[in-house]
């Protein structure tokens, strides 16, 4: 939960699960083809149980393959993942769209 945002989704060294219901947390490497490794971001994360996805920014490919996956994804999260979650259950998050999505690799 103190693990930093990354600034870049696809390069981040990890991702944090965390179940809302019983507060439950998982934290799993990434594996992705962005990352160097084999894995589809978007799947993996759907695989994991994920429903919501809180990062800083990604771009609109990115995007349009989490909703594939029926995954809502809110971005300018900032801080730690325990700020990033504060920050959703308050309203401060903007759920992701093709008008906000990163336009460059440069989250």
């Amino acid at each position: 939960m103190n693990d930093q945002v990354s600034e870049h989704f696809g390069r981040a060294p990890t991702f944090t699960i965390v179940n809302m219901t019983n507060n439950e947390v998982t934290v799993m490497q990434n594996t992705g083809e962005h990352f160097g490794g084999s894995g589809n971001t978007p799947e993996l994360v759907a695989a994991a149980g994920a429903e919501v996805l809180l990062c800083s920014g990604l771009g609109p490919r990115a995007i349009a393959a989490f909703e594939q996956f029926g995954i809502e994804v809110y971005v300018g999260a900032r801080g730690t993942v325990k700020d990033a979650i504060k920050a959703f259950q308050a309203g401060e998050l903007i759920e992701a769209c093709e008008n906000n999505a990163c336009k460059e690799h440069r989250h």
